[in-house]
């Protein structure tokens, strides 16, 4: 479909109550607590959808729709490359303004801690006024924030910096999301969301390569590496500059317009629709996404201490551990998000949590470099669950707010895994190890990760069994209930107010 094509104007006409997928999602979120459990099993069953190979699955999108994954993967990549730079650069920070490595890490605290704030913000932004824009100015802030944090000469002005870039850095998630699956063919979905969701992985190996570079090889230290970090969102911005607004929002817009003339009071009454209707659910999504987080970081955040303290590994071992792992992540969250499409998503999430469980062990055991075999295939899994994450948050989430909601409850389950890696660290401390020649404090970190993971990894798969599923749910005005809703409720209430003045 050419862009011409894609700016027709819609119809102002009153949507259909909800496609059958809709109706049954309707159905489901009135039924009985006994009913709805009873329907657990049967609905977990893998309706084993037809799908194309995934290079066929990718050719099914155009032109414009590449444009919109490409610049989405590359704000997302971004974004977590922006997150990294403080975690790769710690001990130099500490250094430069006389802190601890406690004072340092608040700089990550602060940024997860504000990320919700920035998600609530960014995403009521994205819903009412489009994708574009909340997105460029994204990318301004972190220009600005990264060049502040680039050239600041005291602790303070380090916080700020970073407490201001966690707000930043909350609106993109949904954002990205939004913009790159909004208009993707149904068939593609999956693999689409396994692709962007791996630009996470993508932003830590580009920032690890980039810090290896530019930190301690001039004179000026660690500053170099926020300075170049502050120049891509600029090819980003442009990027953005030279697309429209998605088809999806392009007809949503055109829907509130046509209805009622008046797009802002619409936006409200959906939002309102959405609330009353969905609440129950958004509460569900915070509580999945923490599920997930805490699998990331709990997996991730204190394994290269794990390998260098109690495995004794090098820096340099600890490094390739961390590439081979990621590497494992980016092509687990690949396949596993196209597989969802074939096996639904809650299978998905599922049947992989399993076998990451069943890895645990030689991922947290084995104390040899055979150890990276183990890193590639756990991070494979988590990341394979995660891969599904974007498209299941996006079918799921009401359509009036789905940036809103997207990217909310992504940063609100962030917020409440933060202290993943201090809980795991206060555990391991009561599992002293015997000391040896190059480390006196030795730890068994290995133990709790495997521990805390397997607890992780139970409450995903429990709370993943219990929760919806809407696998090709249309996403376009279309196809909205909440929408159609928020307009039968404007009618019946403008037929009353004539009734009662008549």
């Amino acid at each position: 479909m050419d862009d011409s094509e894609a700016r027709q104007p819609v119809p102002a006409a009153v949507p259909p109550a909800e496609e059958p997928a809709g109706m049954e999602a309707e159905e489901e979120e009135n039924m009985g607590v006994g009913r709805y459990l009873a329907t657990r099993i049967p609905t977990l069953m893998p309706p084993m959808n037809p799908a194309p190979n995934p290079f066929k699955a990718l050719a099914l999108l155009n032109k414009e729709q590449w444009l919109f994954f490409g610049v989405a993967f590359c704000g997302w990549t971004w974004d977590a490359f922006d997150f990294f730079t403080v975690s790769l650069t710690v001990s130099e920070l500490a250094d430069t303004f006389n802190k601890t490595t406690t004072d340092i890490t608040w700089g990550i605290t602060l940024v997860l801690m504000l990320r919700s704030a920035g998600a609530i913000i960014f995403g009521v932004a994205s819903d009412r006024w489009g994708r574009k824009w909340p997105f460029i100015v994204n990318n301004v802030l972190f220009i600005i924030l990264e060049l502040g944090t680039g050239f600041a000469q005291t602790y303070n002005q380090f916080l700020a910096c970073r407490a201001l870039f966690g707000v930043a850095m909350g609106g993109l998630y949904g954002n990205a999301a939004a913009t790159a699956l909004e208009d993707c063919p149904e068939m593609a979905r999956g693999i689409i969301s396994g692709l962007l969701q791996q630009g996470y992985s993508f932003g830590y190996l580009l920032a690890a390569a980039f810090s290896r570079a530019l930190v301690n090889t001039t004179s000026h230290g660690w500053r170099p590496f926020y300075w170049f970090a502050a120049c891509p969102p600029v090819l980003i911005i442009i990027y953005r500059l030279c697309l429209p607004e998605t088809r999806s929002f392009r007809q949503r817009q055109e829907y509130r317009e046509g209805i009622h003339g008046n797009i802002a009071s619409s936006f409200l009454r959906e939002g309102k629709v959405s609330l009353k209707r969905h609440w129950m659910l958004l509460i569900y999504l915070v509580l999945l996404m923490a599920g997930f987080n805490f699998m990331s970081h709990g997996s991730q955040d204190l394994y290269p201490t794990m390998l260098e303290n109690q495995f004794d590994f090098s820096a340099t071992a600890v490094t390739v551990t961390q590439v081979v792992a990621n590497l494992g992540a980016l092509t687990g969250g690949t396949l596993c998000g196209w597989a969802s499409q074939i096996f639904g998503r809650r299978f998905s999430i599922i049947a992989i949590s399993i076998v990451g469980g069943a890895l645990l062990y030689p991922y947290t055991f084995v104390t040899s470099k055979n150890v990276m075999a183990a890193a590639f295939f756990e991070q494979f899994c988590v990341q394979g669950a995660w891969g599904v994450i974007p498209i299941h948050l996006m079918e799921l989430s009401p359509g009036p707010i789905r940036t809103f909601v997207v990217g909310t409850s992504y940063q609100l389950g962030n917020l409440i895994s933060s202290a993943s890696s201090t809980i795991e660290s206060t555990i391991g401390s009561r599992f002293p190890l015997p000391s040896t020649e190059t480390v006196s404090d030795r730890y068994n970190y290995g133990k709790v990760i495997c521990i805390f993971m397997g607890c992780v990894y139970a409450y995903v798969i429990i709370i993943t069994f219990f929760g919806p599923e809407r696998l090709g749910r249309q996403l376009d005005v279309t196809h909205d209930a909440d929408t159609a809703a928020a307009i039968h409720a404007h009618d019946d209430a403008e037929k009353g107010k004539v009734v009662h003045r008549d």
